[in-house]
């Protein structure tokens, strides 16, 4: 058996499947403090260690991805205080002694993608979710696209659309892609959730040109095979036609792309893209150990 640990900024996705990525088991928990909710997910896991082999944790970050820094496994300069500096895969081996691969959640959901989704059998994918926060992986032949850390594709600075004066609701960054085009920028800019807008609200097209601008953006430096768009907010399955209408505007010919159906989507699995890419890290770190 294989485990797996998505460890979001909401909550905490634990699961065991088999090394055909078949999903088994899964239970999810409030990410609240490192005692409480690793508390939680180590009973979670110790129910099945007779038959655990490896454990995937794609987790959200910033992150130390460098085996060879003292700092490897930990989540660093997060905005979410109580987890800042916390040494998650050193918990983890302290009550499991197996592998254990360690990367971003989106990097995790990418793998997903890649090995069972709308990547599979493409040698570059990029994947992005748009939800609370937005973040983005890339892989190019089955690894992961970063050097002195992971990416940070999320915080992309993007112009706005010429009926859109908000700022941002990054504190760190005017005007960046998460800032603009997150849940939490949504609701601050109209006093209320995107999943709340009726499906022609003019909004909607100021929310694709931001996700466009980020598909021009990566499709110019990365020229990937797919782009995948997923989280809570890309649930609003109207939005792709606009966010291709934007596209092919931005572009206007420039490069040739493939499909945007095929070129620019939603995930394949779904919400499992994340518990699925970690099993098959863990499953991959199995190989390796």
């Amino acid at each position: 058996m294989l485990g797996a640990i998505e460890a979001g900024g909401t909550k905490f996705v634990c699961a065991i499947g088999t090394s055909d990525l078949e999903i088994i088991a899964r239970e999810s928990f409030p990410t609240t403090t490192p005692a409480e909710t690793l508390l939680l997910v180590i009973e979670f896991f110790k129910k099945y260690e007779a038959e655990l082999e490896s454990i995937g944790i794609g987790s959200f970050g910033p992150i130390d991805i460098h085996r060879a820094s003292k700092t490897y496994g930990y989540i660093t300069s997060t905005p979410k205080l109580a987890w800042q500096n916390f040494d998650f895969v050193g918990t983890m081996k302290q009550n499991f002694d197996l592998p254990i691969a360690w990367t971003t959640d989106v990097n995790a959901a990418c793998f997903g993608e890649y090995v069972a989704g709308n990547g599979k059998g493409l040698a570059s994918v990029v994947y992005y979710t748009i939800g609370t926060g937005i973040g983005g992986g890339a892989l190019q032949e089955g690894k992961f696209v970063e050097g002195f850390s992971h990416p940070e594709m999320g915080h992309m600075l993007v112009r706005n659309h010429p009926a859109d004066d908000f700022a941002g609701s990054c504190p760190f960054h005017s005007h960046c892609l998460e800032g603009m085009a997150a849940g939490p920028a949504i609701e601050e800019r109209l006093g209320k959730k995107g999943q709340a807008l009726d499906h022609d609200d003019p909004f909607w097209e100021i929310e694709a040109e931001y996700i466009a601008q980020c598909a021009y953006n990566t499709t110019l430096m990365l020229s990937p095979d797919v782009i995948i768009f997923g989280g809570g907010v890309m649930k609003q399955h109207h939005l792709m036609t606009n966010v291709h209408r934007a596209f092919e505007r931005l572009m206007n010919q420039y490069v040739e792309v493939p499909e945007l159906i095929k070129y620019i989507v939603t995930p394949a699995l779904e919400d499992n893209a994340g518990t699925i890419g970690c099993l098959a890290l863990a499953r991959e770190a199995k190989l390796h150990s």
